[in-house]
């Protein structure tokens, strides 16, 4: 592989960056499309709905929502690149309001799906200048629609949550954008750090690092709290109060639909979750051992050992990572190198960027871009081998129609921790050294710890959080004790230090967009080591099932789609048991070489 750049390229998309005169002719053409939309349902309200309106309008919808994705990433790459560019900031801005405007016109397009008559609807469906592929989401809006509120109430809500809701959530990048971090580095000098780079302290091969690290990071947000506090309390409440609007008496309930599972699934799978717990303390404690010390530290989780603290360079991890694709898919490994060498990943280690990764997705171009921070640990090849798997996840589906491809986020997290699985677990089999599986294996189980207790904890907090708002505000100092007394349950007290800002530092909190931030990724994580299971077994004719299960991700629900293409019942535990295993068999391995 040719030389690999750690900077990204926007210029294909809207040259200029945030002074793109063509982004801002595409901003001004989807306000005008938006409203044209919305004219006609408006003007069709008591007009009957036929099948040929049915389409224009889908049609319609559709075209939007590509754009806006498209929009939505642009600008979400310019603020994550630089939290302090203001004029990016107000792009974004705009995009949200024109997303506001969308989904309010989707709620008169909601009334027309619902005014439909069955055999005009049946037939529309069946038809063959119907939905086609997107007749699953047309359907689920269809149904969905008649749990809400009336259309004028829910536009109204979309457009006061602009400047109230989302604002709110947006407050967390201000906060970021203003936090300044000073640790000591491994020579002893004292830095100033952003977000992004403090995180990789966290987890430096040196303890003294890593402990300055953690306590500055703790002060700060400690500083920050009061802040944090007041937007994560807005953010419930509005969240509460439309729910409670709409009849609905679990907060759980639009996260769960939004993920297209059923509640017997997400409790069967932490059933699962909380069964493995005392194998992973027994990781946790020989962890312990190996770093010398009595009990690991909330920043000794994700310490390195051994061989792992290396530094791998970035060029290497891309190699390694096409490598390993290479064995399982090659049309994935194809896509990887195309975002390696079309520089879709933005990797630099560098100021003002804002903390952790994503992948986001391009669909009228065709393409992803990757955002992470890299700084050569186990733990950057691991997350940019998770985000080349929610891209590869987006290129096989590229041919679908945009609402198709509207897949919910525990699917998303299956694609990007399969892919970890293939890149870590290969590397796992193929070490020859003890000292260097050692480390591979310990990698692989932090991943472990972070899917069945990091993410359980903050789905204990968030629960709980939920429960004591309807009451009225928590101050910060009663999130904190929330926070810790989550983490010693997930974590069942093997840890002496624990992390009671957490709750103010974490991005996830903070989204509006998406409720519940948190068990998608253990779904996700066990859903993929249950396929990996398959994956294995079957060999590279396996690779084809794979790419098929994906494209259906945006056309069932998540129990629909595990007995399509796996044969199993995702309410059932039994399932969630033998996918735990495969990650919880690495501990005996891990133990035994530890001695």
């Amino acid at each position: 592989m040719e030389k690999t750049e750690m900077r990204w390229s926007l210029e294909n998309f809207y040259p200029g960056g945030a002074e793109s005169g063509a982004f801002a002719a595409e901003l001004e053409g989807l306000q005008r499309d938006i409203e044209a939309f919305e004219r006609s349902l408006r003007d069709a309200e008591d007009a009957p709905v036929t099948a040929d309106r049915l389409e224009q309008w889908t049609q319609a919808a559709q075209s939007i929502l590509a754009r806006l994705r498209e929009a939505e990433s642009f600008t979400a790459c310019l603020t994550a690149a630089d939290v302090n560019d203001r004029r990016a900031a107000a792009l974004d801005d705009r995009v949200k309001n024109l997303a506001a405007a969308y989904q309010a016109a989707l709620t008169l397009y909601d009334r027309v799906l619902g005014a439909a008559d069955e055999e005009t609807w049946n037939g529309w469906l069946s038809s063959g200048t119907g939905p086609g592929a997107a007749a699953f989401y047309v359907a689920e809006r269809r149904e969905r629609a008649k749990e809400k509120l009336p259309p004028e109430q829910e536009a109204l809500a979309g457009d006061l949550a602009v400047n109230g809701y989302h604002g709110w959530g947006e407050l967390y990048h201000t906060v970021v954008g203003r936090t300044r971090f000073r640790a000591a580095d491994e020579t002893g000098e004292t830095k100033t750090y952003s977000a992004g780079q403090m995180q990789n302290l966290l987890s430096h091969g040196d303890r003294g690092v890593r402990r300055a690290a953690f306590e500055a990071w703790e002060a700060e947000w400690g500083r920050q709290a009061d802040l944090c506090a007041e937007a994560l309390n807005r953010i419930a409440g509005f969240r509460l109060k439309l729910y409670f609007r709409r009849g609905w008496n679990s907060v759980l309930k639009e996260p769960l639909d939004m993920n297209r599972m059923r509640r017997e699934t997400l409790e069967a799978m932490w059933a699962a979750v909380d069964e493995s717990r005392p194998a992973l303390v027994r990781y946790l404690n020989r962890k312990a051992g190996l770093l010398g010390v009595e009990r690991l530290d909330w920043h000794d989780v994700e310490a390195p050992i051994g061989a792992s603290a290396r530094t791998v360079p970035y060029g290497e991890a891309a190699v390694f990572i096409v490598d390993r694709f290479r064995q399982f898919s090659p049309d994935m490994a194809a896509l990887a190198e195309r975002a390696f060498r079309e520089r879709w990943i933005e990797a630099e280690d560098c100021g003002g960027k804002r903390p952790g990764g994503f992948c986001t997705s391009f669909p009228i171009a065709g393409e992803t871009r990757i955002f992470m921070t890299y700084s050569g640990t186990a733990s950057n090849v691991s997350t940019l081998a998770h985000e080349l798997g929610h891209a590869y996840h987006q290129h096989v589906m590229n041919d679908l129609p945009p609402f198709a491809q509207e897949y919910a986020m525990n699917v998303a997290e299956t694609a990007s921790t399969f892919a970890e699985w293939i890149v870590s677990d290969s590397a796992v089999q193929a070490a020859s050294d003890p000292a260097e599986k050692l480390a591979l294996l310990d990698d692989q189980l932090q991943r472990a710890v972070a899917f069945f207790m990091n993410i359980r904890a903050r789905f204990l907090f968030e629960t709980r959080f939920y429960e004591r708002r309807r009451e009225g505000l928590l101050s910060a100092d009663e999130l904190c004790a929330l926070m810790e007394e989550a983490q010693r349950e997930a974590y069942a007290g093997a840890l002496g230090v624990w992390h009671p800002h957490f709750w103010a530092s974490k991005l996830h909190f903070y989204l509006t967009d998406v409720p519940f931030y948190n068990f998608p990724y253990t779904f996700g994580f066990l859903f993929s080591s249950g396929i990996y299971a398959r994956a294995a077994a079957e060999g590279p004719a396996f690779a084809n099932r794979y790419a098929a299960l994906l494209r259906d991700t945006g056309s069932m629900t998540v129990e629909d789609l595990a007995w399509k293409h796996l044969g199993v019942r995702l309410d059932d535990m039994a399932f969630w048991r033998e996918a735990a295993a495969v990650p919880l068999k690495d501990i005996d391995t891990f133990l035994a070489l530890a001695e």
